[in-house]
């Protein structure tokens, strides 16, 4: 939500200052938007505009000064309006304090995402947590977009161009075209738990560690079933298990070398995987959510462009179908979404969020009969 900041300077010299020291967010975007001046911290998510006197304020917060310096130096103003103009900066996390919760998180931003800022970090810090409409609040909302202007084609085509006609496909005989025909979200599923053997085979020929690559320069790197640039391999992947035979209940980290789980959070319920999946019925009733999450250092180290972000997020994709075409082959329902809760997702796994952060959710279990999404 955004807010206008209303910094109001008036002529007066006098007035005490403090000695906080306070720095300018790193984690800053500042642009115009309908003839205003709006600053966004993508880290906190707080959008506000303010008049352009506020641009001369923080880049006077370069480096950490004490509060007080401001009043020094911006002594044109009252010191009243100082403080405020400060103070509200502060509430609104476009100035933080030494020492705070804020300075910390925008100094971890500061050095760990370095290479890929603003840019990769603007999109990845300023899209997390975001508010997603329930269907009954979102249907009414679609209605209005159609009554507002139809939907883009959903085909290209050029007209004037000269045609080919292609040799008419091979049927769907072979094991993988038939895979690739059946592949469907399922949303429907039975209570029946999912072996540990199927949950094994699709842990190991999605993610495992398949072989290694003998490089000169990097030396061995990790080949799976899924391309990552550079053999980088930032994805991590967790396994919520709320029905899965032979597995107590919990959420696992996978060990992609060793081929095994390790336990990190016993309190799991089929209703907090509803929660990270912001209230997806399906999620609560799937045997198994499988959560996707990148280290970003394992890319940042050796691709230091913004563009790499995109790759990171490609990846994942990549995994997740490869997911998906497995548990079609072993007769399981397969889904996934990019519609859920990342900081509540993050503090269950106890990751920050900065250096490993969740991306995408996938569930799979055994789909009722005579449904289909």
């Amino acid at each position: 939500m955004r807010r206008r900041i209303r910094l109001r300077f008036a002529n007066n010299r006098s007035a005490r200052g403090t000695s906080a020291r306070l720095r300018r967010a790193r984690s800053l975007l500042v642009y115009w938007r309908g003839g205003e001046l709006v600053f966004e911290n993508y880290a906190t998510r707080v959008v506000v505009s303010a008049h352009p006197v506020t641009l001369s304020l923080l880049s006077f917060f370069e480096s950490w000064r004490p509060a007080g310096a401001a009043l020094r130096r911006f002594h044109e103003y009252s010191a009243e309006s100082v403080k405020a103009g400060i103070g509200q900066l502060l509430r609104h996390t476009l100035l933080v304090a030494e020492g705070s919760a804020e300075a910390r998180l925008d100094t971890r931003i500061e050095g760990d995402w370095a290479h890929w800022m603003p840019l990769g970090a603007a999109f990845h810090f300023g899209t997390k947590d975001t508010h997603f409409l329930s269907t009954a609040r979102a249907t009414p909302l679609m209605r209005a977009y159609l009554k507002e202007s139809p939907q883009p084609p959903f085909f290209k085509t050029y007209p004037r161009a000269k045609k080919v006609a292609l040799p008419a496909p091979a049927p769907a005989e072979d094991e993988l075209r038939r895979v690739l025909m059946a592949r469907e979200s399922r949303r429907h599923f039975t209570k029946q738990p999912v072996p540990l053997e199927a949950l094994s085979n699709l842990l190991h020929y999605t993610w495992a560690v398949t072989g290694y690559l003998d490089t000169p320069l990097f030396g061995k790197l990790p080949h799976k079933t899924s391309p990552s640039g550079g053999a980088r391999h930032p994805n991590e992947v967790y396994v919520v298990a709320t029905r899965v035979e032979g597995l107590a209940p919990g959420i696992y980290h996978y060990d992609v070398r060793r081929h095994r789980l390790e336990l990190v959070h016993r309190a799991v319920t089929p209703k907090r995987a509803m929660e990270y999946c912001v209230g997806q019925k399906h999620a609560r009733d799937a045997a198994a959510l499988f959560l996707m999450t990148a280290v970003f250092p394992r890319t940042m180290w050796k691709y230091r462009e913004a563009r790499s972000y995109r790759a990171v997020l490609l990846e994942a994709g990549h995994f997740c179908q490869t997911l998906c075409l497995l548990a079609t082959q072993m007769g399981l329902g397969p889904f996934c979404t990019a519609a859920l809760k990342d900081t509540l997702i993050e503090n269950d796994l106890g990751i920050d969020g900065v250096r490993e952060s969740i991306l995408y959710v996938a569930g799979v279990g055994w789909p009722q009969p005579g449904t289909r999404h």
